[in-house]
């Protein structure tokens, strides 16, 4: 395998624990391509050690190589068959696969799959993660290989059990995947009155805009950032006013003070909220100041296709 230089390769023969530990926070820090290689060092040395085959197999998975990935956490699942996140970990890494491969081919795989998480539900009952994962499983399949609605519903009301919020949300994206929106919302609410987090609130909101009720994710956006007061909260505001053409003037301003307040930490580049104030500024006619922000969201992130449909747009007013 490639060596490279780095800050975070130390001697081989000084790896122990600390460097395990190191490679856990080059994965917390999205380094996965770094991680993967101080590990793969630490393993010519420690080639059994279960802790180092899992960060391996994790920092696989970041990086979408499912192969590499399936192949670590399937050592695990050998070295230690009752150990439910072991299973969980090589059950989501098959699972991954199957999505990146022809239908055709993933079918070979999705019992496999499908026994993975069970064989986690059942050695741990208390595992939230794998319970998610069969909610998802079952609701995605096609009846014909194994899919049910009521065995989705099954691990939600496990889900209940273990988390009031968990089971409301996976109750939430049952009814939404199966387009019962009403009940999609109940759910919802149920999650945000239980727990009120920042999840809970997107999920609500996410719901209304695929309904086509920007009133409403609106709504719920703003009571979302009068609890927790997140400046990606103006985005998401300015996002949805500028997408359906309301509240155009409430738009502009939340994008201008998320423009105002921007970090790093807020997630959406700032040149995406140019692209948002081209839109409102071209659904008021104001061809100038349209032009003024699409030029700015194109000199930010130039290869980003809808910024430039949308200047075409503009330019034929």
């Amino acid at each position: 395998m490639k060596k490279f230089l780095s800050l975070f390769l130390f001697p081989i023969l000084a790896f122990g624990q600390s460097n395990l530990n190191d490679v856990d926070a080059l994965i917390q820090k999205k380094q996965f391509k770094k991680a993967e290689q101080l590990v793969s060092d630490y393993l010519e040395l420690h080639p059994n050690n279960l802790k180092a085959i899992e960060l391996l197999g994790d920092a696989y998975g970041h990086q979408k190589k499912w192969d590499d990935a399936i192949f670590q956490y399937e050592k695990l699942v050998v070295y230690e068959e009752t150990n439910a996140n072991y299973h969980y970990k090589y059950g989501g890494a098959l699972g991954m696969k199957a999505l990146s491969i022809s239908k055709l081919k993933a079918l070979g795989i999705i019992g496999d799959v499908k026994g993975a998480f069970l064989k986690a539900a059942e050695l741990d009952k208390n595992h939230i993660p794998t319970r998610w994962a069969l909610v998802e499983l079952y609701m995605q399949l096609p009846g014909i290989i194994g899919g049910s609605k009521s065995k989705s519903l099954h691990y939600a009301e496990e889900l209940e059990v273990l988390s009031k919020v968990d089971g409301y949300l996976a109750k939430g994206y049952i009814y939404e995947y199966d387009d019962e929106p009403k009940l999609a919302e109940k759910y919802y609410k149920m999650a945000i009155k239980e727990g009120g987090s920042v999840t809970c609130y997107n999920k609500l909101t996410t719901l209304y805009e695929n309904e086509e009720e920007p009133e409403k994710a609106i709504e719920t956006i703003e009571a979302a950032h009068k609890k927790h007061q997140r400046n990606a909260m103006h985005y998401q505001i300015g996002k949805v006013a500028a997408e359906y053409n309301i509240e155009l003037q409430k738009g502009e301003r939340c994008l201008q003070t998320y423009l105002d307040n921007y970090s790093a930490e807020d997630g959406v580049p700032k040149a995406w909220a140019h692209y948002r104030l081209a839109q409102i500024h071209m659904h008021k006619k104001n061809k100038q100041e349209a032009l003024k922000y699409i030029d700015l969201a194109i000199a930010e992130l130039p290869k980003i296709k809808p910024f430039k449909k949308q200047k075409e747009k503009i330019l034929s007013l």
